[in-house]
């Protein structure tokens, strides 16, 4: 029974490719389905989110390239929420994608995580000079201040890709977890400034970097007891800044 139920994920998973518009479902190796059979079984698996963010689809060339180049036009970051306005009047090329990306993503959760259901999402693009939001941080649900971990998705465009903290960081030794607390709050601590702690995380790989122009599932909440929330934290743009484009859709579980 289990073997036909994993069976039926592996295919629908497979069948996905022809109906999405602008992305394109990666190909899992045997480990990466383990770890999605026991999300799909029960998105709160602690153990299970200490092995996200997972890449998930990747965008085609077409869509990145051309994402890329409307986000160039624009050398201050343009930030939209998707409410109610939004999808009255917004009809910008941005836009278009953004519809794109989210129908893409909604397909592909359907089969992932069955349980999801849309809470809410917004895109940022045009010219970053600094971390947006600076520091490491999470995503979570202020609508439900009880609320577990939640799927979410996110994608950064061609450049100024996102760094997350790998593994299980409850487990971190003193040393990092301060380490980590210079990055969160982006100030000084004994180990040294946030930007030298920052740039020594990645020499480690106690920092790691999710890859540009994919769709990554992480895990937002409120940090449940039996959620590990992913902490992430944007890259650093030289001085003169980056263009870039950022896409986020946030799930709830029914």
């Amino acid at each position: 029974m289990l073997r036909a139920l994993q069976d039926h994920l592996h295919q629908a998973w497979e069948s996905l490719g022809p109906t999405l518009k602008i992305v394109e479902p990666v190909r899992f190796s045997a480990d990466q389905w383990s770890l999605i059979e026991r999300l799909h079984e029960s998105f709160n698996d602690r153990e299970a989110h200490t092995h996200l963010p997972l890449p998930i689809a990747r965008f085609r060339n077409a869509a990145s390239n051309a994402i890329f180049e409307y986000a160039r036009r624009f050398n201050e970051v343009q930030t939209e929420y998707v409410n109610d306005r939004w999808l009255a009047e917004k009809s910008d090329p941005m836009a278009a994608y953004m519809r794109l990306y989210n129908d893409d993503v909604d397909r592909m959760m359907g089969v992932l995580v069955p349980s999801a259901r849309y809470r809410k999402g917004h895109y940022a693009y045009g010219k970053f000079m600094v971390p947006q939001p600076h520091g490491l941080h999470t995503d979570h649900s202020a609508e439900d201040p009880k609320a577990g971990g939640e799927p979410i998705c996110i994608a950064r465009i061609e450049t100024l890709g996102t760094h997350y903290v790998a593994g299980d960081y409850r487990a971190q030794e003193a040393t990092t977890q301060s380490m980590l607390r210079a990055l969160r709050y982006w100030i000084t601590v004994p180990e040294g400034t946030p930007e030298d702690v920052f740039i020594e995380l990645l020499k480690r790989g106690t920092l790691k970097t999710i890859p540009v122009n994919h769709v990554v599932l992480m895990v937002a909440g409120n940090g449940a007891a039996n959620a590990q929330i992913t902490q992430h934290i944007a890259a650093m743009p030289p001085a003169s800044g980056m263009h870039s484009a950022f896409f986020q859709r946030q799930y709830r579980l029914a």
